[in-house]
């Protein structure tokens, strides 16, 4: 397929929910070693075991920004024409990968839980499925997936 320069029908970068942010970590620690210090200060024999409980939590609290951090990099940018769908992967130290479909030939299956709320965005092409968004929410999935559903229908249509 060639590259188009016709406007797109539907374009979307999809990024990872970014809700859990480490300051809020960071501040429950801080309030937990003052509140906690007095205490171990008094009782000087649980000095090293509190010190150590806190060396645990900060370790902790780093190589869980460290893993949120790599997630934040991860986006998928979804481009829809008339004549074709682009579907571009980058993540975290990972080279950028582009796809591209027919959208007469491409189907779009969502799989959805017991409260009919979208849990997964496949594109079945052939024999390949393609996840689309599997870092959103499920909310953010359920938008998507209506907003894509119908630009996809208009560019069947419009063909």
């Amino acid at each position: 397929m060639q590259v188009t320069t016709n406007k797109p029908l539907f374009a979307a970068t999809l990024r990872p929910d970014r809700a859990m942010r480490l300051t809020g970590g960071w501040m429950a620690l801080v309030v937990a070693f003052l509140g906690v210090m007095p205490v171990l200060m008094i009782a000087s024999e649980y000095l090293l075991t509190g010190a150590l409980a806190f060396a645990c939590a900060a370790v902790g609290l780093i190589v869980y920004g460290q893993s949120q951090r790599r997630k934040t990099h991860q986006t998928q940018t979804v481009t829809l024409w008339p004549e074709q769908l682009e579907v571009v992967e980058q993540g975290f130290a990972k080279p950028k990968r582009m796809q591209r479909f027919d959208p007469n030939t491409v189907r779009l299956v969502l799989h959805r839980d017991a409260f009919e709320r979208t849990t997964q965005i496949l594109l079945k092409h052939e024999d390949e499925i393609h996840e689309l968004g599997a870092f959103l929410s499920m909310d953010d999935k359920g938008s998507f997936a209506k907003a894509f559903g119908a630009a996809l229908r208009q560019a069947r249509r419009n063909r």
